[in-house]
């Protein structure tokens, strides 16, 4: 647990050192805040868009991914001028993306999930690629460690700063390291890290609402979006659902898509299967947890294919006959989204984004994180009854139709873009501190926590990370 929090404290006091960091801002807000400027700014957006991505989205497969890649098609149709700074130590890393080029920059495999590459940029490319573009804008990926990163960039180059948040660190944190106060200390660091942001864009409203009950300001909800071409009832496929099945094309068939991970909760599905010992369950995807999945789902009726692409993936998902995710660490939640795409009912948490997906009973199922018994008879009812799954089926499609890339990356680019514009010019100057400001972690009240984060930084001072390159 030490490890990660240090990991996340040592860039702060990097940038305590450079003199570069700010204590929070506080900009007024009015609840008809983004509505005049929708109203003022409806064709301007900023030209010069800087992206401070991490971990990459251009060899890392997820709805992250998948993210970033339609909101930069659609920003190159726009005529936006994007440059771009990830991290990646893979051969097939990219030199650009659809005419934008691509800065990696190099990193490590974070220790704690060796699948992904971060980087503390102790170089500096980062601020050098920076200056030289001149971007009006600068949008930072979160959580990682390129927002320390972000953070000193646009203090320095005096540009408005735009933090997405797509993993939900409190809960990951959780899950990897189930000790007392953890969720507590990650929510500290989220705080006086997106606090200093112009704007802060979540992907579902259930995200905003906890952020904001966290104490984290300038919070907006990015646009979902889905691409109905590639995920479509049309892919349904005997082939592959006789292989999804091992054999069993008739069994009904239960699938999850995603990564495969601890923070998943992936194991409550052998419930379901205990329960109902004719249905068969797929999992498509890798990640750290898989070898102790197959372990664990060892005597079931299960099948592990490993990571699909294309049209192998899009006719996974239509040849399903439900979709299960009982991760309630979704801050959206893309595959629920392709399932239902595809016209596959889903079956899901009431927990993250995920209730901004569903309506529970006509869209698919919600159900309360760990109540197996409620997620195996939802499940049930949609198996044995079926006329009621494509009917269902036959929702979610329509549904889907409603979200596209191209509407959710006009609206991030003339309004909340504006929008953070409009928060940049209301702050006040920047000032450089000649001290850090440890208190900025935490509440002034709650001296327990910050004295505890305090402590912990000040271990951070005899600490080392093992890591490919600094």
């Amino acid at each position: 647990a030490r490890v990660w929090l240090y990991a996340w404290l040592l860039p702060s006091l990097s940038l305590a050192f450079m003199r570069a960091t700010l204590t929070a801002d506080s900009v007024p807000r009015s609840p008809t805040r983004t509505a005049m400027v929708m109203q003022s700014q409806k064709t301007s957006a900023p030209k010069r868009i800087g992206l401070l991505v991490e971990p990459t989205p251009f060899t890392h497969v997820s709805g992250y991914a998948n993210r970033f890649n339609e909101m930069l098609k659609y920003m190159a149709k726009a005529g936006e001028n994007v440059e771009i700074i990830t991290v990646d130590d893979t051969p097939e890393a990219p030199a650009s993306k659809f005419g934008y080029p691509i800065n990696t920059i190099k990193g490590f495999r974070f220790v704690l999930y060796n699948e992904i590459a971060l980087t503390f940029d102790l170089k500096q490319r980062t601020l050098a690629v920076m200056r030289r573009f001149k971007p009006d804008i600068l949008h930072v990926t979160s959580p990682g460690f390129l927002v320390f990163v972000g953070v000193l960039t646009a203090r320095i180059l005096k540009v408005p700063l735009v933090f997405s948040y797509h993993t939900h660190l409190p809960v990951y944190a959780k899950q990897y390291f189930p000790v007392p106060g953890i969720d507590n200390a990650a929510w500290k660091i989220l705080k006086f890290v997106h606090n200093r942001a112009d704007l802060n864009l979540v992907t579902s409203p259930q995200m905003k609402e906890e952020l904001e009950a966290n104490g984290i300001e300038r919070v907006e909800v990015w646009r979902k979006g889905i691409d109905v071409d590639v995920f479509q009832p049309k892919y349904k496929d005997a082939e592959t659902r006789s292989m999804l099945t091992d054999g069993h094309p008739d069994s009904p068939l239960l699938l999850y898509v995603g990564r495969l991970g601890q923070e998943k909760r992936l194991k409550d599905l052998r419930e379901v299967l205990r329960a109902n010992p004719t249905y068969r369950l797929a999992f498509v995807g890798k990640g750290p947890e898989r070898e102790e999945l197959e372990s664990y789902f060892k005597g079931t009726n299960t099948v592990f294919t490993g990571l699909l692409r294309g049209e192998d993936l899009s006719k996974a998902f239509a040849s399903a006959d439900v979709f299960c995710m009982p991760s309630d660490s979704e801050t959206l939640g893309f595959v629920v989204l392709e399932s239902m795409a595809s016209g596959v009912p889903v079956v899901g948490a009431k927990a993250g984004g995920i209730p901004s997906l569903i309506r529970d009973g006509e869209t698919g199922y919600l159900v309360e994180p760990g109540d197996m018994d409620v997620f195996s008879a939802r499940v049930r009812k949609l198996i044995e009854d079926k006329e009621w799954r494509e009917t269902m089926g036959a929702a979610v499609r329509a549904e889907a139709e409603l979200w596209g890339w191209e509407a959710s990356t006009s609206h991030l680019r003339n309004v909340q873009y504006a929008l953070a514009l409009e928060n940049y010019k209301r702050r006040p100057l920047d000032v450089m501190p000649t001290n850090f400001d440890v208190e900025g972690l935490s509440d002034p009240d709650d001296d327990d926590d910050l004295n505890y984060i305090a402590d912990l930084m000040d271990d951070t001072q005899t600490k080392s990370f093992d890591m490919k390159d600094k």
